[in-house]
């Protein structure tokens, strides 16, 4: 398989993705402010994404694809799977719905001080519960696609839900605020249903005969299960610190929206850069170690560890030196305010800190979970987990919203340490010295550029164009050479 070319194909449709977010942001920006029906929005919108993380791309393919490699793809397996996934689901939808007044005043306590604002956060969020069935179909589909390297309309699913909603808020504009948001929760169902029913075609297409079965508990299912259990904790424990956050930004007015805005920012480059290492490689690892062949994962891991490092060092000081004008730029209009444009750089320019170690977090974890250790992810993501709230919990006084991205850099990078060295333990991993080199010179270069980029004056959005425009044809060629000649 081409490592290279599927990360690249993976990527560019996360780009693609990523680019339709950003006008969906800026639309949300635009027409609910970064107050309280954002807030309820973003919220409510949690729920179902904690579900899709846990119940599926998160989680259940990265146990579902190794155990159906090494079955060589048994089709019954598959089946059986599929048809587990939909009556656990369904199950948990009618929970949250009968208990969504206790879920949300967990979720978000802030929002009791404003009855009408928790009411109506009950409400929307009834709404968009019914996304979680659809958009789990569609991970475990995408997830049966990518074990058979056929990677890019999973990635590409993802636009539909960016796009729906940009038409949806199009067509509401003339309404009220209000009339938008909801228009904007029953788009999130109609868009699940539209990419599980493209999956859905694209799979039988294929022949893979994937259909609804009577669920049989066999000996791989109850396998499945076991890891499937130990894996949900260990996601559970970062999905906790998420809520966590929220939970404990709710009390500042104005703040999920500032940390939403501000991980939509960080998230970006890791999403085209790192989740697209880490997609491919759960696949290719996951065939590697079937055979045997660590000398196969060794090489797989130091060229990705080359070329992510290679793209994602310019992106963390790219957004670094330029988060006030990004911000200022992409959603400072309509009912965006300066105060709010100033909150979230400073947020972003913290918590950009944390790309390079999620970027090989993704690299260790994946190689972990294609070697079927399910154990270790979920060790270091409860410390993880428990230095993120330690660290919430203790700087909110002092730092009011800004303890979020702090803790979330911290555990990162800690996160990242202990995953290295369970890979280092079991020699399933062995960063080389050219390795090192390289990312030691990208850093450089990086930073170097930097500081030139942070001396230019940047008055409009055509200086800042030019600005990132330059960075890169500098920056890229150079580093390019670098990998060539050290890397290599």
């Amino acid at each position: 398989m081409n490592i290279g070319k599927h990360i690249f194909g993976v990527g560019a449709m996360t780009g693609i993705s990523r680019i339709f977010g950003f006008v969906r942001d800026m639309l949300i920006a635009r027409y609910l402010g970064a107050g309280r029906l954002s807030d309820i929005f973003l919220a409510a919108f949690k729920l179902p994404n904690l579900f899709r993380d846990l119940l599926g791309e998160g989680t259940l393919s990265t146990v579902f694809i190794p155990m159906y490699t090494h079955l060589k793809k048994d089709d019954a397996f598959a089946k059986n799977v599929f048809s587990w996934l939909m009556l656990v689901l369904l199950g948990i939808t009618l929970v949250f719905e009968i208990c969504m007044p206790l879920v949300i005043w967990m979720l978000a306590p802030g929002f009791s001080e404003d009855p009408g604002k928790l009411q109506m956060t009950i409400t929307v969020s009834r709404i968009m519960f019914g996304y979680v069935i659809f958009v789990c179909a569609s991970a475990f589909l995408s997830a049966v696609l990518n074990a058979f390297s056929r990677f890019l309309l999973a990635a590409f699913m993802p636009v539909m839900l960016n796009i729906m909603l940009i038409v949806a808020m199009l067509l509401a504009a003339p309404y009220s605020p209000t009339t938008t948001l909801y228009v904007m929760a029953f788009t999130v169902v109609l868009s699940g249903i539209v990419q599980c029913a493209i999956l859905w075609m694209r799979v039988r297409r294929r022949h893979f005969g994937l259909h609804l079965v009577r669920p049989r508990l066999t000996p791989g299912i109850k396998q499945l299960f076991r890891r499937l259990g130990i894996s949900i904790v260990g996601n559970g424990f970062y999905q906790i610190s998420i809520i966590v956050g929220t939970l404990v930004a709710s009390f500042q007015n104005g703040a999920v929206s500032w940390l939403y805005y501000t991980d939509r920012l960080v998230q970006l480059p890791f999403a085209i850069i790192g989740l697209a290492v880490g997609t491919v490689l759960m696949s290719s690892i996951s065939n590697a170690l079937a055979n045997n062949n660590l000398r196969s994962v060794h090489i797989q891991q130091n060229s990705s560890m080359r070329r992510s490092m290679m793209l994602i060092l310019p992106c963390m000081v790219g957004l670094f030196v330029l988060a006030e004008p990004i911000i200022r730029f992409l959603f400072q209009y309509g009912a965006w305010t300066p105060e709010s444009t100033h909150a979230v750089a400073t947020a972003i320019r913290i918590q950009v800190f944390v790309l390079p170690a999620m970027t090989l977090s993704q690299i260790y974890s994946k190689t972990l979970y294609a070697a079927q250790d399910v154990i270790t992810p979920v060790r270091t993501s409860m410390i993880s987990l428990g230095t993120a709230s330690v660290i919430y919990l203790g700087l909110f006084p002092w730092l009011g919203y800004l303890a979020i991205p702090v803790g979330v850099v911290i555990s990162g990078y800690l996160k990242n340490y202990l995953l290295g060295r369970a890979c280092r333990r079991r020699d399933l991993t062995r960063v080389n010295g050219r390795t090192l080199w390289a990312i030691g010179g990208f850093s450089i270069l990086a930073s170097g550029l930097g500081v030139l980029l942070w001396f230019m004056p940047i008055p409009g959005l055509v200086a800042m164009t030019l600005g990132i425009l330059g960075y890169g044809v500098l920056y890229l060629p150079t580093a390019w050479m670098i990998d060539r000649k050290i890397g290599r």
